[in-house]
């Protein structure tokens, strides 16, 4: 079902939103108050630009408030998203989605959350912090995305030198990985692909397995991968990511130092968590780095507010020996770029919270609930998406085994939940209303609802 949908922010996330959104054929109208930023927007998107204050009644009724289906405000000032939201839901807006990023307000929006109206409420730095946090309980994986409740996860893998993977076709991987999993996506130099049994990993490969969350360390083990418990963290940036993420990892039992070149933000971070280290220090210089033991922390993690910057400093970081490096880029567009440079895992506080909006938005357009979505995520680096469906009770090819249902090209099937229970999907494996199944798709392909992954 295509929906109405106002953006109020035509920044980096409200620009993403609107790409991703008109694309998958929703009517988009962007609000801002910088008419050459729409300009740019409504030029390059198939999208509607008014130009105003989106808190203002006025400029929402512009926009055509009273009869849209979603309303979201991505401005980078949490008081006018809510204020939006709250002129938005009271004009007619049927859901209203707010980006909030200070910490302070979290309690007070979930206790508020009816009274504002507000349909969802995404934080994408603590998004950030809780995506970095998962990395660092299995250093291995370059990313982690769960489904089916946590029960299921598809997680990167490299395929690096030496590795018990390479040159070997994958309907042998059971015998080497010794627990049931499936590799739904492969990227390589050329490009994305989703595989077959005969397909051959080599050296270089990335690739996407999914697998029961009970059997990611036995997965890790027999792979021959870093199993290695991160004990010691190393933040470079006080940023509120650093904060989050320390809080995190120091109720875990994780040591955590953090270097920030700002007195300010030092005070702030050590009263906040006194047992955590804060270096009031400049961490992009290489001898602070190693004045302050680099080489013998588990994990780095560079936080600082350029990406130029916290590549380098991940650069490093991984040519020093630091076991799991992670690094944070603001500028999404250029996610692929950074990732082939060999700087480890990356996290986008923005890419994140496009993402969980685009979810949310995703599942209300699924017809009447039926065969909807209920997972959305975007693997590597938006070239493929993995999403889970409840099966409806007019789904097609119920009680059918999958070697025998018609799938179109670049489709998967990698996940089927049954009862509670889920499973790895094989040929034999089959479906019925009441179930859940994660599907893996590349080549750009929109899936809106169950139907539209069959060729019949």
């Amino acid at each position: 079902m295509d929906m109405n949908v106002i953006i109020v922010g035509d920044g980096k996330v409200g620009a993403a939103l609107a790409g991703q959104l008109s694309s998958e054929g929703h009517d988009v109208t962007i609000i801002d108050s910088n008419p050459q930023v729409l300009n740019a927007s409504s030029e390059q998107l198939d999208v509607m630009a008014v130009t105003g204050n989106g808190a203002s009644m006025v400029t929402l009724r512009e926009a055509g408030a009273e009869k849209a289906d979603v309303l979201i405000a991505a401005t980078s000032r949490d008081e006018l998203n809510l204020l939006t939201c709250l002129t938005g839901k009271k004009l007619g807006t049927a859901h209203a989605i707010a980006r909030v990023r200070n910490p302070e307000y979290s309690d007070q929006l979930v206790a508020m959350r009816e009274e504002l109206g507000l349909s969802l409420t995404v934080n994408p730095e603590q998004a950030a912090a809780e995506e970095a946090y998962q990395l660092l309980q299995f250093p291995s994986f370059l990313k982690r995305e769960a489904f089916a409740q946590g029960k299921v996860e598809i997680v990167a893998v490299p395929v690096g030198a030496g590795s018990k993977l390479a040159g070997i076709p994958l309907f042998k991987l059971y015998e080497i990985a010794g627990v049931n999993v499936l590799v739904c996506a492969v990227e390589r130099e050329d490009g994305v692909h989703i595989p077959s049994g005969a397909f051959t990993l080599r050296e270089g490969d990335t690739i996407y397995v999914t697998a029961g969350i009970q059997d990611l360390a036995k997965l890790v083990k027999n792979l021959g991968l870093n199993d290695h418990r991160v004990r010691s963290l190393l933040i470079v940036g006080g940023s509120r990511i650093a904060f989050y993420l320390a809080r995190r990892c120091i109720d875990s039992g994780i040591s955590v130092k953090i270097i920030e070149r700002d007195h300010t933000r030092c005070v702030e971070l050590a009263e906040a968590m006194p047992k955590a280290t804060v270096i009031e220090a400049d961490g992009a210089r290489q001898d602070i780095l190693l004045a302050e033991g680099l080489k013998d922390y588990d994990a780095v993690i560079t936080l600082t507010g350029m990406d130029e910057e916290n590549v380098v400093l991940s650069m490093f970081a991984s040519h020093m020996g630091v076991p799991k490096v992670i690094t944070k880029i603001n500028r999404i567009e250029y996610a692929d770029v950074f990732r082939k440079m060999g700087i480890g895992s990356i996290i986008s506080p923005k890419g994140l919270c496009c993402t969980h909006i685009a979810r949310y938005v995703r599942a209300m357009s699924s017809a009447s609930g039926i065969d909807s979505v209920l997972t959305l995520h975007s693997i590597v680096d938006d070239q493929a998406e993995a999403l889970e469906f409840l099966v409806g009770p007019e789904a097609r090819h119920q009680g059918e085994k999958l070697m025998d249902i018609p799938l179109k090209e670049e489709i998967l099937i990698a996940g089927i939940s049954h009862e509670g229970r889920t499973s790895i999907p094989r040929g034999d494996s089959s479906f019925v209303a009441g179930d859940t199944i994660v599907v893996v798709t590349a080549g750009g392909r929109t899936l809106g609802d169950l139907d539209d992954i069959f060729d019949d």
